[in-house]
């Protein structure tokens, strides 16, 4: 139902709105966030009831319909900052500088007097000292007044941040700038001081924390207030396509394993466990849901009796899906170390849909290490004791392909069969040592299924010291695999 001041604008009021909207979903799009139609149309129908004029209802209406997925939030924030850095409401005071009223000397000791707006003063007014500036941001962090605070931010960012034109700067640098003159750690101790001298008795230790947790949320306001105006500013000197690009972050499941950062890594791990679930799920119904089997003459027989003997009914033998047995074989040396972990991460989160999963490790020796995941809640203290306790040195410590599968098919060949669906995780790169393709041949005989996941790009397979396509032609298929996506993705290929 359409709102009565949106009925009155009419078509040519709301134009500009849905313009701006779809930039915006272009924009999220290009981050990498899932944006279906019905889901535009949602956020469409979400703001007609919401006031534009309040940017977090704005915000929160459009996430509400936009964002599927939790990990997606940070991506979508950073879009939106961007993108409306110039569009809001809070942004339009005129100026950059707050100005204090001519007032006797009473008002002096009070800045902002009640019912005084941010940034109140006359044209006579003098601009503020730093002092002057240091006390109005105790008070209105002490009275928890948000229009002052953006008001002070401003200026903060006016003073401190040193922002310059053209300059090539990250907001990061101007950021640190600004709170290091304002030294909020300190302020932050006065205000708890503060608040002890005016109680009428002494605060408990609970009442103590509350209280300074509560001003903890309004300094952390107070950043984010700052980090909002120096993008503001970078964005007016830049542009939105600019900042965008440098702001621009992959969604953890778009992050490449082998170039991730801490921060990352934390995310990827997070990003983790809800993507098992849905894995697990999905391969379960896949398996209950199979193609049927052979038609069951005796049955259909039987039941077309009721039809006259017409077989209107046919009934089919439906196959039991047995679930396959899996051997993982990951090269844990150098770079690669970090797609092995996440695989092995994964694959054991889902090994209620295989019969039986059991894990090798190389680097030029190999070992089995199944037994480090038997009995353990916690896969990433099992990863931990692959890592340091694993025996897969055998010379130098070299990647060497060729050696790993010889001794493993010297030592576990026997064990594949028929039922056994082989992984191996690896780039192939075998430091020019003998590659032994001979080996995944007759696995391939033996074997299921054999697959080869790839954590580099495909440009890199077969460049230099790379023989991904000598033990390809003996795998059921070779993939990039250098993100969650693509790991997804691979995951349903698995029978």
């Amino acid at each position: 139902m359409t709102p009565p001041e949106a009925a009155t604008a009419g078509p040519a009021a709301e134009s500009p709105m849905l313009e701006l909207l779809a930039g915006f979903i272009s924009e999220l799009r290009a981050a990498g966030l899932p944006v279906s139609l019905t889901e535009n149309l949602d956020a469409m129908e979400a703001i007609t009831h919401i006031p534009i004029e309040d940017r977090d209802a704005f915000k929160y209406a459009l996430a509400a319909t936009l964002v599927k997925n939790n990990a997606h939030w940070r991506a979508f924030e950073t879009v939106f900052e961007v993108y409306f850095s110039l569009r809001g409401s809070q942004y339009a005071l005129d100026g950059d500088e707050l100005h204090l009223p001519d007032q006797d000397d009473d008002d002096q000791a009070n800045p902002n007097p009640e019912g005084a707006g941010p940034g109140a003063g006359g044209g006579g007014g003098e601009a503020m000292s730093p002092e002057q500036m240091a006390q109005m941001l105790f008070q209105a962090l002490q009275r928890g007044d948000d229009a002052l605070m953006r008001a002070l931010a401003r200026q903060a960012v006016t003073r401190y941040a040193g922002m310059e034109p053209g300059r090539p700067v990250g907001g990061t640098y101007y950021l640190y700038r600004t709170l290091r003159n304002l030294d909020l750690d300190d302020v932050l101790e006065r205000l708890v001081q503060q608040a002890r001298d005016e109680a009428p008795e002494p605060l408990t230790s609970l009442e103590e924390r509350l209280e300074r947790d509560e001003f903890e949320t309004r300094i952390d306001k107070l950043k984010k207030e700052i980090e909002a105006e120096i993008r503001r500013r970078l964005v007016a000197d830049r542009g939105v396509e600019a900042m965008a690009k440098t702001l621009r972050k992959p969604l953890p499941e778009d992050v490449d394993f082998m170039h991730a950062s801490r921060e990352e890594l934390v995310g990827l791990r997070k990003a983790i466990y809800p993507l098992t679930r849905k894995l697990a799920v999905r391969l379960a119904r896949k398996r209950r849901h199979g193609r049927k089997g052979p038609l069951d003459f005796r049955n259909t027989v039987r039941h077309s009796l009721s039809y006259g003997g017409v077989p209107a009914d046919p009934k089919f033998r439906y196959p039991r899906p047995a679930k396959p047995e899996i051997f993982v074989i990951a090269d844990i040396s150098g770079s690669v170390a970090a797609f092995a972990r996440f695989t092995l991460q994964l694959v054991y989160a889902i090994s209620g849909q295989f019969s039986r999963v059991r894990s090798f490790v190389f680097i030029d020796g190999i070992d089995e290490v199944t037994r480090f995941f038997e009995g353990v809640e916690d896969i990433g203290v099992a990863i931990h004791r692959v890592n340091t306790e694993a025996d897969v040195v055998w010379v130098d410590g070299h990647s060497d392909y060729g050696h790993a599968f010889e001794v493993f098919w010297e030592r576990y060949g026997r064990e594949v069969g028929p039922k056994t669906t082989v992984l191996i995780l690896g780039d192939a790169r075998n430091n020019y040592h003998a590659s032994q393709a001979w080996v995944l041949g007759e696995m391939r005989k033996k074997a299921r299924h054999v697959y080869w996941l790839n954590p580099e790009p495909k440009a890199y397979w077969d460049t230099g010291d790379s023989i991904v396509g000598e033990y390809a032609i003996h795998t059921d298929g070779a993939y990039e695999c250098r993100n969650l996506r693509q790991l997804e993705k691979f995951v349903e290929v698995l029978e």
